[in-house]
């Protein structure tokens, strides 16, 4: 009797790939796994993809975006790191590979890498250059707080203010100073200030905690904004061991909150003492010169050179008058002279003038239209005429003429 063929069972590849991949997701699923970081690069939708290797093996690795929010740094080549997830397998390719849900530095702390990372970039982009730090006031009026409005910060802050000037407008902005959404309030109270123009300095404040209560001050959005603002910001954040983004990027970095208020504005009585000084020296300073101007003017005046000048001056002076009286005795001459020929010619037209030649007996015909008549021609019998003597006119008519 034959024995019987058993039935093959025949896979498609998508078939065989899809079973292992839920096999490899049901046992692996939870996973922790340490090693290195290579070649690590990031998708144009955000996506991490990067190789976890160590002396002997590699695993692919992939980390969808929405999983960063939880990432406080950036993985790096060449960075140990403990991941968290799960195996599994890209059908497109059939390649097995881990699916990372969350990261960690291994043996140093996330925050503390996040926090080199951060720093090193702002770094090369100038957020930290000495250039351009603003100076402080010296005198503000208007100082602007943002901090939280409870606790002895606050306080401390406003007594020792106002205790070293009184008179002063404080602004308080309230924030958090820590937690989810803290780094956006205090980034939107340094962006107000800017703003409204509300004050002349600003102290962002909090008192110590650990590099988690700190965090806020690490984030990018309070660097942009310190390093944005217009108004000179003094960063008092924790102790005078703490150090933040933040300190980096401000104008002006406080051990302390307390250290801040003593920095922005000197005590009245100190700023009076440098203004009583400042007048001392000043009245000394004009003293000396106003006696170095005397000496050098008794200097210029006994001077030989001096004398010369002022002889010299007497002598154009002189010389000033005999020019006046030449030119006064020139002006008068030649108005003599010329009153003479005016009249001489006076005389002249008197002589040429037609009413002198009609004193002498002569006169002037003219026609009905008013023109002179020159020569008997010009007339007829029985025409008017008129007739100019010297004094006086007569009309006339023609009864008789002789050509």
């Amino acid at each position: 009797m034959l024995g019987l063929v058993p039935e093959r069972k025949i896979y498609s590849v998508s078939e065989l790939t899809g079973q292992i991949k839920d096999i490899l997701e049901r046992t692996f699923r939870d996973l922790w796994v340490q090693g290195e970081v290579s070649n690590f690069r990031v998708s144009p939708y955000g996506h991490y993809y990067f190789t976890l290797k160590d002396e002997s093996a590699q695993l692919r690795c992939f980390c969808h975006k929405k999983d960063m929010r939880f990432y406080k740094f950036r993985p790096e080549d060449g960075l140990q790191v403990t991941v968290r997830g799960a195996l599994s397998v890209y059908e497109p390719r059939g390649e097995y590979q881990f699916v990372v849900s969350y990261l960690e530095p291994a043996g140093y702390g996330a925050l503390q890498v996040a926090f080199e990372q951060m720093k090193e970039r702002l770094r090369k982009e100038g957020l930290f250059a000495a250039e351009h730090k603003k100076p402080l006031p010296l005198l503000p009026r208007r100082i602007g707080l943002v901090t939280s409005p409870r606790g002895a910060v606050i306080a401390d802050m406003i007594r020792i203010l106002r205790r070293r000037f009184e008179g002063l407008h404080l602004i308080l902005y309230p924030v958090r100073v820590q937690g989810e959404g803290a780094a956006e309030e205090i980034a939107a109270a340094v962006e107000y200030f800017n703003r409204v123009r509300a004050a002349e300095v600003l102290i962002l404040a909090r008192g110590g905690g650990s590099i988690e209560d700190l965090w806020a001050f690490n984030e990018e959005a309070v660097a942009r904004a310190i390093y944005a603002s217009k108004i000179p910001v003094i960063a008092a954040i924790g102790h005078e061991t703490d150090f933040t983004i933040a300190d980096f990027v401000a104008d002006v970095r406080a051990a302390t909150p307390s250290a801040a208020a003593e920095i922005v504005i000197a005590r009245k009585d100190e700023f009076q003492r440098n203004i009583a000084t400042l007048e001392h020296k000043l009245a000394n300073s004009l003293r000396y010169q106003i006696l170095h101007a005397r000496q050098r003017l008794t200097a210029l005046l006994a001077h030989r050179g001096f004398r010369r000048l002022e002889a010299f001056l007497h002598e154009q002076a002189q010389r000033a008058d005999e020019l006046h009286t030449r030119l006064r005795q020139a002006f008068q001459l030649s108005l003599s002279r010329a009153k003479h020929r005016l009249e001489v010619l006076g005389g002249q037209l008197e002589q040429l003038s037609p009413l002198k030649i009609l004193e002498r007996g002569y006169a002037i015909v003219f026609d009905a239209q008013g023109n002179i008549i020159k020569h008997a021609a010009g007339v007829k019998l029985g025409d008017l005429i008129e007739v100019q003597l010297a004094r006086g006119r007569l009309g006339a008519t023609v009864r008789k003429k002789e050509e």
